[in-house]
């Protein structure tokens, strides 16, 4: 199939208030046009390197997601463009993407990443470590980022009642957090982003609006 199939496909079987993110990391510009061209704004990179040579050049209305983990040092690359960061796991990353952010006269969106996998390998905070970073005093300082909500990604696995468990409970927190902070200027949760290629289904049915998808839309990726 197509890209304009795959994504008009996976479009059509997300509800209404989902927000599909097009993982383009290593895919060409030309292969990421075909998306645009369908309609697609959301498209998401791990790498700032890429995420920068492709937003050079291609369209100004696109919304850059940066979804990989990403250095205090890289920052200042994509603060002045990008629209959402994914994976903000530390107070000092915050700091860092304000302290940028300020300087290029923008504002950026932020997401906290929940370890949620039982793998080791994946980045995150813990749900004690969320809370405690969204009670930090210095955050009401920070007017140039707003933290809109959580992400998460489950263990890379075939056992679908894990994976649905672990998408649960990060829906639990965003609903606890939602609740009990809603006094918070910079905490504006509207984002439960959970959900990728092999599971946003089940993401979705246990309450992600937003789901990043690569290869179901592009093909397998090209790492050569």
């Amino acid at each position: 199939m197509s890209v304009a199939e795959n994504l008009k496909r996976i479009k059509d079987s997300l509800p209404g208030n989902v927000t599909l993110v097009a993982v383009s990391k290593t895919h060409t510009i030309e292969h990421i046009m075909k998306a645009y061209e369908e309609g697609q704004r959301d498209f998401g990179e791990n790498k700032v390197q890429e995420l920068t040579a492709k937003a050079e050049v291609m369209p100004k209305d696109i919304r850059w997601h940066l979804i990989g983990h990403l250095q205090s040092n890289k920052v200042k690359y994509i603060a002045e463009f990008v629209h959402m960061i994914h994976a903000v796991d530390s107070l000092k990353l915050l700091k860092e993407i304000n302290k940028q952010a300020a300087k290029a006269n923008s504002i950026v969106e932020c997401l906290l990443q929940i370890h949620i996998a039982e793998e080791d390998t994946k980045f995150g905070l813990s749900e004690e470590e969320c809370e405690n970073l969204l009670l930090e005093p210095s955050l009401a300082e920070m007017k140039n980022i707003k933290i809109k909500g959580l992400m998460g990604m489950a263990t890379f696995t075939d056992d679908e009642a894990q994976v649905k468990r672990e998408f649960s409970g990060l829906k639990s927190l965003f609903d606890r957090l939602t609740q009990k902070h809603s006094g918070l200027e910079y905490w504006l949760p509207e984002t439960l982003s959970m959900g990728m290629s092999g599971d946003h289904k089940l993401a979705v049915d246990e309450g992600s609006n937003m789901v990043r998808v690569g290869s179901s839309i592009f093909g397998a990726r090209d790492y050569a």
